[in-house]
């Protein structure tokens, strides 16, 4: 099974957020993708097959458990498709059968993804304590992602937030990750954010697409702009520009392929 390693929301080798692209020639049973995931130890490894010309089945396995989307691996997939064929037009099906159309316009890929509110939830003491946080502006919830979003007001203590993660998965049950964002403070970025899930994933996302299905609209509605700049203050850092369309929401990214391998039968 070829495969590939890319990071992704960058356009250079060992920034953004690396992924995996591992493409299936046939069907591969889930107990064999969970473990090929945990081996590579990346956040998220992506298993894509074709089902048509321009169609492809994609699953997503971080190193511990199966998730429904994912925006770096997507992007990953894209780029070695796109590199690889002669296709500047495909759609990705997911296990929800959700549909992810990808184009590439003006050296970026562009991914169209869908839209989920948020509603008001209270982030408890000790969550904001493993967090290194004393003070909130706002904290919602993405019931469809199930997130968390705290936003903050300074960009500068986002970027020196050292999580208890021990703590922080104690803090909170029964959700994927905690996201944590401010608004820029300079023109070049409308907001920055950071993205901590020990419980689906790694400590720390190095630069995360699938959030931008609630943080975008967040965003959009607080700055009253739909095409925003994002800066993901992680130690890799990332950059993406989204767009807001009602019920979707398109991430522009760049991506580097920087190895290709095969595992072996």
């Amino acid at each position: 099974m070829k495969t590939y390693l890319v990071d992704s929301f960058t356009n250079q080798k060992f920034k953004g957020n690396p992924a995996a692209v591992c493409i299936a020639e046939k069907e591969i049973d889930d107990t064999t993708m969970q473990s090929i995931a945990a081996e590579i130890g990346f956040s998220e490894t992506a298993f894509i097959q074709k089902i048509s010309d321009n169609i492809y089945n994609i699953r997503f396995f971080t190193p511990k458990k199966e998730i429904p989307l994912c925006g770096h691996a997507t992007l990953a997939s894209s780029k070695i498709i796109f590199d690889t064929t002669n296709l500047d037009k495909i759609s990705f099906l997911n296990y929800e059968n959700v549909e992810l159309k990808i184009t590439k316009a003006d050296g970026k890929i562009v991914m169209q993804f869908p839209v989920y509110d948020t509603q008001q939830i209270q982030v408890p003491k000790s969550m904001l304590d493993a967090l290194g946080l004393d003070e909130i502006v706002d904290s919602r919830f993405s019931f469809k992602n199930k997130i968390i979003l705290i936003e903050i007001k300074d960009t500068g203590a986002l970027a020196k937030l050292k999580p208890d993660f021990l703590a922080l998965t104690n803090s909170y049950n029964g959700i994927n990750g905690v996201l944590v964002t401010a608004q820029s403070n300079n023109s070049e970025f409308d907001f920055h954010y950071r993205y901590f899930w020990p419980w689906a994933g790694t400590n720390e996302d190095p630069v995360t697409g699938g959030v931008q299905t609630f943080l975008t609209k967040y965003w959009a509605v607080k700055l009253n702009k739909n095409k925003l700049r994002a800066f993901q203050s992680s130690l890799r850092t990332g950059v993406m520009t989204t767009e807001l369309l009602q019920d979707k929401v398109l991430i522009y990214g760049e991506a580097v392929t920087v190895f290709v391998g095969q595992f072996k039968d």
